[in-house]
């Protein structure tokens, strides 16, 4: 779920409206660590789980620029987990695709995005890690807007932007998601983001909105961030809590 580019700020990007120029890419690898003893229920109200949950990943992004707007992108990741009725633990889905400039100027940019992914190997008690089909395939559209001097209330060297993704899961239900990330810089090697991650399934039973804060340091072709993530409201899901930490290089 990793939701931002700034490239148009000459920040360190994630990967989102703002596509790698030709001949140029990025990695990222990213921890996590979230906890839950209650989760919400079907009717979204909180109670207690039957087990604490424990959910970890390690997860790499990598995306090159093929053209100046092409770019090629692969996401992979290491899951392990455990809660009353699951312990798990293995490769998450690997997932290659492309993402089109559609548009761009000084300040806006949009992008198109296509990708697919293979069912992770999670193993120890025989279960997949949840979450993951055998395969899925998503299409993702990306909305980016920069405010180098600033607009009204809007400081300066601020960013947003909204992405839209249906993801189609083989063997589990489909899933609807919505992410939006604002940036703002503190002087020229400093950056806090917030970010908000939501979604449904599509039969309706499980949805997350998850709001997440972190701030970055800029050190060269390296960034550092860290940051604090938490599930705010949901059905289905866990009321998970807990910090992630990315190490960015762009080459």
């Amino acid at each position: 779920m990793i939701a931002l580019t700034a490239a148009a700020l000459a920040t360190p990007a994630l990967a989102g409206a703002w596509n790698q120029p030709k001949g140029k890419g990025q990695v990222i690898l990213k921890f996590e660590q979230m906890t839950a003893v209650r989760g919400f229920d079907p009717d979204g109200l909180l109670a207690d789980l039957p087990a604490e949950r424990r959910d970890a990943s390690i997860g790499v992004l990598a995306e090159y620029g093929l053209t100046d707007r092409l770019t090629v992108q692969f996401k992979g990741d290491w899951q392990s987990g455990e809660d009353a009725f699951v312990d798990f633990e293995g490769r998450g889905p690997v997932e290659l695709g492309l993402r089109w400039q559609a548009w761009r100027d000084d300040s806006t940019a949009f992008s198109l995005y296509a990708g697919y992914a293979t069912g992770g190997e999670g193993r120890n008690a025989g279960y997949a890690a949840p979450g993951q089909g055998d395969q899925d395939w998503e299409a993702r559209a990306s909305l980016g807007r920069s405010f180098q001097t600033g607009w009204g209330p809007i400081p300066p060297r601020t960013f947003i932007e909204i992405q839209a993704a249906r993801r189609w899961r083989e063997g589990l239900p489909d899933e609807t998601r919505v992410d939006a990330t604002a940036g703002v810089h503190l002087g020229d090697d400093w950056m806090v983001l917030a970010q908000a991650f939501g979604g449904r399934t599509e039969d309706g039973v499980a949805r997350w909105l998850s709001l997440e804060t972190s701030i970055v340091r800029d050190l060269g072709d390296w960034s550092l961030q860290a940051g604090w993530r938490r599930t705010v409201a949901g059905r289905e899901t866990p009321e998970a809590s807990g910090p992630v930490i990315g190490i960015w290089r762009r080459f």
